[in-house]
């Protein structure tokens, strides 16, 4: 499910309107996340891994926030419902394989439906995940604790679809960047990202 913004009273039309001409629209970010809920997060759920966990919290974060749902189409702005996930994977091989994972707010039933999407990519040849525009673009570098990334993609300034990079944990933190279309998403919708993406990891530290 989809709406058409209504440009014509959306406040952010003239940031919109700058940004969507602009050769380079998008801008990055890379903060370090709390992520030392992770381990007390997983332990009741059935097959959870950090890896679902973090890209569970990630996708929570992403769909209550009304500007990372958003998406160019034409000359106008579509809004999302609900996004999901399209992620990268390890094969063992070394190569890369592409899982999609559709969101659920439920911790839970997102591992149940995440597991088998997994295993299926891993068993399968090269594919692209799901790539449409009611996605968020997801990769994991656990070896590196990084301070910045740029990702991969088209030179096409119509292509906003936001894109997130997860690195190595160390100490209790992981580096969590954050790639966006300046058109619809400003920092101040970033930094709403990253606070409740850490809530959403460690309820009871952020309850206090």
């Amino acid at each position: 499910m989809s709406t058409l913004i209504d440009l014509n009273s959306w406040p952010r039309r003239a940031a919109f309107e700058h940004f969507r001409r602009l050769g380079q629209p998008f801008f990055s970010l890379c903060a370090r996340v709390d992520v030392s809920g992770l381990d007390a997060r997983i332990a009741s759920v059935p097959g959870a891994t950090r890896f679902l966990a973090y890209h569970h919290a990630a996708l929570y974060a992403i769909n209550s926030i009304d500007a990372f749902r958003m998406r160019l189409e034409g000359d106008g702005v579509r809004l999302h419902a609900r996004v999901d996930g399209s992620t990268t994977l390890l094969k063992d091989d070394d190569t890369v394989a592409f899982a999609d994972l559709p969101f659920d707010p439920d911790f839970g039933r997102f591992v149940a439906t995440a597991l088998p999407a997994i295993a299926a990519a891993r068993g399968a040849p090269f594919a692209l995940g799901q790539g449409t525009a009611a996605a968020i673009y997801l990769t994991t570098i656990p070896w590196l604790d990084f301070t910045q990334f740029t990702h991969a993609m088209p030179a096409d300034p119509a292509d906003s679809v936001p894109r997130l990079a997860f690195g190595k944990i160390v100490r209790g933190t992981m580096p969590v960047a954050v790639e966006v279309h300046h058109a619809l998403v400003d920092g101040l919708h970033v930094g709403r990202f990253y606070a409740a993406m850490e809530a959403e990891l460690n309820p009871a530290v952020n309850r206090v």
